[in-house]
């Protein structure tokens, strides 16, 4: 199979902090392509406006990791579960939880809601499915047939039949009504990650490890086409709304295939690394992936990908002709899905043997109401995105504009493909390009050069220093030249010797096994150079750090963070992230405990040394809100850095 040539069609939006820790699960809102939601492994959900850096709203209640969530197609609700295998689903409108579901017995790995009734469905690593009922709070259905844990479900899009993959190896369709299992579809070699249900035929997609993409005919039960040779493992495939295409979400790439027969209409190059989730809003497909505490959104231009007819070639891999496929035909080789016009009729109660899945719901709400919170972070971004939906107006919702394109690297082509229209203009403004393709004026004075607010820690020449300042203009031979720059050379020896006398002296104490002696010593040397060196050996090692040594060392992070200095900066940022995460949480619960009976007087140590420690990091926490609106390096710090602070607002 030729593989297609890259085209120029993707860029990468925005990227976010979206959690103090690591994200854990991720998801896009398939109806408009604008929401986010994140769950990370401080047990949180967020919800984001794709293209906007602030949170919309945070969910808290879990008490494990976030490891699955999931948007139901209204965008309405959102349902998460976690690590620990509680199940709790929110309502986004009312800003509340909505309902707790317990009953698996380990970490949910993959969620899906019902298109019509109010259903949900959950694969857990206890390779069992469950089918809850939201309105009751309680399970309908126990699914058996996997033998590992089950990676994702979806729904039909008549909602009669779920589909599951699993890490077994299989694909397998239940008839939701039956409660039974309808087929079994093996081929894979490896674990399955991800199955789609054709949008209007009776075909399903599954992608799995082993590097295969595998269409299944739901008629006939058996496979219609496999394409292989994925550049790595499958984890998230996309139908085109029209059914024509299938997108799949690649390293580093997203491939466009066709199934009847098997081919490859296109492959774009989008540096996402291993992209989570793909949505299709105004002919834009948006792909979102995440690293670490990081998200990243990324766009591509779908009119500018080929979907149908030719097939293309990648000059790299395959030399031969371009070979003329048949286009897709425009009546469907199969049945089509028939909607029905109200909610899907209840699937059949079954007996419940668990008491877990017997839950009263009312037995349980308020619990659910103190244990869990919405927290909205930004108002503004809520009441837009949600509180309309319950408003009647006489005109029409208002449709999210595409997100606009950069420009392209040729100057004429991006000013051909920039043309703005009026509205479009007065919300992102169009630079001159003629004005930036005008070759640059020469003058005989040169500019002043400004220093940099920040001075990066790598550079090849001081800054603000040029040998030609220290030199006279006349003429001089080597010997006079080299007398007049060693003239600055004593000072600068002696500035070095001195700090190397401070760094014994510190070493020195160091060896005594006193890590606290040693830091006193290097803050009364007063030398913020001698603090860097020190802290960078200590952040290697989290043990060292003690509660009455992050009251030494927070005065001073505070000045490394308002330093010029780069390398200051990031020793500084990297310092107090870790006292944060590793003291932060004890700081808060010793002030919030009650008061002792009795004299104890290492508790009041402790308390003290944590009264000096709040102090400190308040006054450090303006400063941090401040800089988090920076871009690059220093900005994603500070703002990682503020949402480890949250709780001290």
């Amino acid at each position: 199979m030729a593989t297609p040539v890259v085209t120029k069609t993707a860029w990468k939006l925005q990227e976010i902090v979206a959690h103090a820790s690591n994200v854990s699960s991720l998801v896009l809102g398939k109806a408009s392509g604008r929401l986010l939601a994140t769950g990370g492994d401080d047990c949180r959900v967020n919800l984001w406006s794709i293209n906007k850096p602030n949170c919309i709203m945070s969910l808290t209640g879990h008490t494990s990791p976030v490891e699955s969530v999931r948007l139901n197609t209204p965008e309405e609700l959102i349902v998460a579960g976690s690590q620990s295998g509680s199940i709790r689903v929110w309502d986004l409108e009312a800003a509340k939880i909505l309902r707790t579901l317990m009953g698996h017995k380990a970490n949910i790995c993959s969620l899906d809601f019902h298109p019509y009734g109010e259903f949900v469905a959950s694969g857990s690593q206890d390779t069992n499915i469950k089918l809850w009922d939201i309105r009751r709070k309680g399970c309908v259905f126990r699914y058996r047939g996997h033998s590992q844990a089950v990676r994702c479900l979806r729904f039909s899009p008549d909602g009669k039949w779920l589909a599951s993959a699993a890490d077994d190896h299989t694909v397998k369709l239940w008839d939701l009504t039956a409660g039974k299992m309808m087929s079994e579809f093996p081929g894979h070699t490896g674990p399955v990650n991800v199955v789609e249900f054709h949008p209007n035929e009776y075909l399903l997609a599954s992608g799995s490890s082993d590097r295969t993409i595998r269409f299944w005919d739901l008629e006939k039960f058996q496979v219609v086409s496999c394409i292989e040779g994925e550049p790595g493992p499958v984890r998230s495939v996309l139908f085109n709304p029209d059914g024509c295409c299938l997108y799949s979400g690649c390293q580093d790439s997203l491939r466009v295939y066709g199934w009847e027969p098997e081919r490859c209409f296109d492959v774009v190059l989008v540096n996402w690394g291993k992209v989570a989730d793909l949505a299709i809003c105004n002919d834009q497909l948006i792909g979102v992936a995440f690293s670490q505490s990081n998200v990243s959104s990324y766009v591509v231009d779908l009119t500018r990908v080929t979907r149908t007819g030719m097939v293309a070639q990648d000059p790299v891999q395959d030399s031969r002709p371009l070979a003329q496929q048949p286009p897709h035909p425009s009546a469907p080789l199969r049945r089509i899905y028939e909607r029905p016009s109200t909610a899907c009729s209840k699937p059949q109660r079954v007996k419940q043997n668990s008491e877990s899945e017997r839950r009263s719901p009312s037995s349980e709400d308020d619990r659910d109401e103190r244990e869990s919170q919405a927290e909205i972070q930004n108002a503004e971004d809520y009441n837009e995105i949600f509180q309309p939906k319950n408003s009647i107006s006489r005109t029409p919702p208002r449709r999210s504009e595409p997100f606009p394109a950069p420009p392209e690297d040729d100057v004429a082509t991006a000013k051909e493909a920039a043309e703005p229209s009026p509205a479009m203009d007065a919300q992102f403004p169009v630079p001159n390009l003629e004005v930036l393709a005008r070759p640059p004026v020469v003058t005989s004075t040169p500019a002043p050069k400004a220093e940099p607010t920040i001075i990066p820690a790598a550079r090849n020449e001081p800054i603000g220093l040029k040998a030609s300042d220290f030199l006279p203009q006349a003429e001089l031979v080597d010997e006079d030249a080299m007398s007049q720059i060693r003239k600055g050379h004593d000072t600068m020896c002696v500035v070095l010797t001195s700090r190397h006398k401070n760094l014994d002296t510190v070493r020195a104490v160091w060896t005594t096994g006193d890590i606290k002696t040693s830091v006193d010593s290097a803050v009364a040397i007063n030398d913020l150079s001698v603090v860097v060196d020190l802290l960078n050996i200590v952040n290697q090692k989290a043990s060292l750090w003690k509660l009455d040594l992050c009251t030494t060392v927070l005065p001073q992070i505070e000045k490394l963070l308002q330093s010029k200095y780069e390398s200051y900066v990031q020793t500084g940022c990297t310092s107090l992230k870790l006292i944060l995460q590793r003291f932060l949480p004890l700081i808060t619960d010793i002030l919030a405990a009650p008061p002792s009976v009795g004299v104890d007087i290492s508790r009041e140590e402790r308390l003290h040394k944590c009264r000096l420690c709040y102090k400190q990091l308040k006054s450090i926490s303006g400063f941090v809100k401040s800089k988090s609106g920076l871009s690059g390096r220093h900005g994603s710090a500070f703002r990682e850095l503020h949402l480890l602070m949250a709780s001290l607002d």
